[in-house]
């Protein structure tokens, strides 16, 4: 299935306090994805949406979706962008 639009792969954000804990240590964030959504294509979404460069991005399926961790690249901040989208 072809995902196309940023919309449709980025879902929202997922906050726990161990993502909390990951956007602080790690620099990395977690968001809710399209199920079909590929790796490219949640880093390309993210990198347009935000204006931000993503140096990686992991995936998990669990019961409530897939799960996409996305680090950032040197020079990001997560705690900034996180702010941006209204985690805090």
């Amino acid at each position: 299935m072809d995902v196309g639009h940023h919309h449709e792969i980025l879902l929202h954000p997922y906050v726990t306090e161990k993502t909390l804990t990951l956007m602080e240590k790690e620099n990395k964030l977690v968001f809710i994805v399209n199920r079909n959504a590929r790796k490219p294509d949640i880093k390309r979404a993210f990198e347009e949406r935000y204006d931000v460069k993503v140096e990686s991005v992991a995936t998990m399926r669990m019961s409530d979706g897939k799960h996409a961790i996305i680090k950032f690249a040197e020079g990001y901040r997560a705690e900034d962008i996180g702010m941006r989208i209204g985690i805090f």
